[in-house]
């Protein structure tokens, strides 16, 4: 496993974190999951107040297991922001309560996704300063936060320097967030990538177009290496809900280099393939067509159809698009069907795309079961 500095935390993290949100079907499983990720050498694991009995399993792994000190593993855990800013400290002896520790390493504002979230963090007597007691009482040792929120929001609350790390969605199908990255590096702060395997693409189950135009590289390998050729990039999370999830990528533990010339040509190949496809239909994600006045996430939109038609990446494009109009903040906007077709858009796009053409294409293509956050808060 290789190691990289956390930014300003200076804590020294494994290039792959545990998130365990999705391990939580016995405290059995919990344990092994834990125990293969701990003897493979990654010591960072994320949990969040909302995901269900995380930080219950948490701490009472934490107290049954000897592999490594308390000292050499890092605790994330994450809290949804508020209005009220006294319930910070009453969540913060919650986590500490169910994880059964002393300290927790870092704590993130859960969730900065909108333009009120970070109000109430930033306005005088916010839920900052809660955050700051604790932080002066050693209850935890370092602030950040998690973000679904638009680039404008993100860049924003970089820039209020309060923080001391980011977890944010940045992947190769999804580069909108690239100046978030830039700036959060050149604040110094530790930038933790969420949930690249399946937010980034469902790359452990990809369509055997992708994994033909990837090859001789593996989906996910050639993804994963796309964010651990960045330097910048701190630590990438994994879902794993199985010990045997571990396989696809325990190659990929030692591999934190540049990408290699033969790494870099495969890319290049997928982006002139989907330019290929694509022809006149393909959107650039420029986000000049918004604001829509029926609040249809359009660029999200014509990006999941860019990746359904060039790479046959419909299970993902259905999993995102599900949640349109059923995960409130965390994934905004509604879908493609509710165009009116009043063109507001049409003059602010530069490649003069048929966005509603694209969007009732793109709602035929991707409409499937509807789908929630699989922990919500």
């Amino acid at each position: 496993m290789r190691y990289r500095r956390f930014g300003k935390t200076n804590l020294n993290l494994s290039i792959f974190s545990l998130g365990t949100m999705r391990c939580l079907a016995s405290p059995t499983l919990f344990n092994d999951t834990l125990e293969t990720a701990i003897s493979l050498g990654i010591n960072h694991l994320e949990t969040a107040r909302g995901y269900g009995k995380s930080e219950a399993f948490l701490g009472r792994f934490l107290q049954q297991q000897t592999l490594v000190s308390r000292e050499k593993i890092y605790i994330t855990t994450k809290l949804t922001p508020t209005p009220d800013p006294e319930i910070i400290s009453q969540w913060i002896d919650e986590s500490l309560e169910r994880l059964q520790l002393d300290y927790i390493d870092c704590v993130a504002i859960h969730g900065i996704n909108t333009w009120e979230h970070l109000e109430w963090i930033t306005q005088p007597n916010g839920c900052f300063l809660p955050l700051e007691r604790a932080l002066e009482e050693g209850k935890i040792h370092h602030i950040g936060f998690s973000t679904h929120g638009s680039l404008e929001v993100i860049l924003a609350a970089i820039e209020t320097d309060l923080f001391e790390f980011i977890n944010l969605h940045y992947y190769y199908f999804f580069q909108r967030n690239a100046p978030a990255i830039s700036l959060a590096a050149q604040k110094n702060m530790g930038i933790f990538i969420i949930s690249p395997g399946d937010k980034g693409g469902l790359l452990y189950s990809p369509s055997p177009l992708l994994q033909d135009l990837c090859a001789p590289f593996s989906p996910l390998g050639l993804t994963y290496r796309f964010l651990l050729g960045d330097q910048r990039i701190t630590t990438l999370s994994t879902g794993i809900s199985h010990p045997t999830e571990f396989d696809p990528i325990l190659s990929l533990f030692n591999q934190d280099e540049q990408l290699t010339p033969e790494e870099s040509h495969q890319l290049s190949q997928l982006d002139e393939h989907l330019n290929t496809v694509l022809k006149t239909d393909k959107c650039s994600q420029c986000y000049q067509c918004l604001p829509c006045p029926e609040s249809i996430n359009i660029p999200e939109i014509l990006r999941l159809r860019n990746l359904a038609v060039a790479y046959d990446m419909k299970d993902y494009g259905q999993y995102r698009y599900g949640m349109l109009e059923n995960a409130g903040h965390w994934f905004p906007g509604t879908k493609g069907h509710r165009c009116t077709e009043c063109g507001e858009c049409l003059p602010r796009c530069p490649e003069n795309l048929q966005i509603p053409t694209l969007l009732k294409d793109a709602h035929q293509r991707l409409n499937g079961a509807s789908r929630r956050r699989l922990w919500e808060g």
